[in-house]
């Protein structure tokens, strides 16, 4: 019986709050040795700082970081010859949007001192104003793409 593919797209579960799948899944990418809730409580309670510091919709504000980190097109390394080619590749939307959840999370846990929630507000309110390290992620992507732009001809040669 072959297992190969998957049958269905899995559908992503609202959270109980906000019913909002996105929040869903940044819960679940913050989640560590699968404690659930404990990553919500660490959201909401980075939805109450934006609320304090910004005075607007942390759901607004978490979107619009998200807009602005995800990426349209990335680099993938190739071997052909015996030399690594990095090709640009265009990236779907769902994937652009796990990239920017994870470089959003990685970008708050590279700051420095204070406690998850205060680290990962931060991070989204600089990333919904186009600053901050996620911000900086997607555009050292995007110079990568520049200069591997020649090799955008050897997209189909695998």
């Amino acid at each position: 019986m072959s297992r190969r593919g998957r049958i269905g797209e899995k559908k992503t579960k609202y959270d109980p709050i906000f019913k909002n799948q996105l929040i869903t899944r940044l819960a679940y990418h913050i989640m560590k040795n699968g404690k659930k809730s404990l990553a919500f409580k660490i959201l909401y309670r980075v939805f109450l700082n934006i609320k304090k510091k910004t005075e607007k919709n942390p759901l607004y504000v978490l979107r619009q970081a998200i807009q602005k980190i995800t990426p349209d097109i990335t680099v993938k390394i190739i071997r052909i010859g015996g030399f690594n080619k990095r090709i640009p590749l265009e990236v779907g939307y769902t994937q652009g949007q796990m990239l920017a959840i994870r470089w959003l999370l990685d970008a708050s846990n590279k700051r420095t001192g204070k406690t998850m929630a205060l680290r990962l507000s931060d991070e989204l309110i600089d990333a919904a104003k186009n600053i901050g390290y996620a911000i900086r992620n997607k555009e050292d992507i995007y110079e990568m793409v520049e200069e591997n732009r020649v090799y955008i001809r050897l997209r189909n040669a695998k």
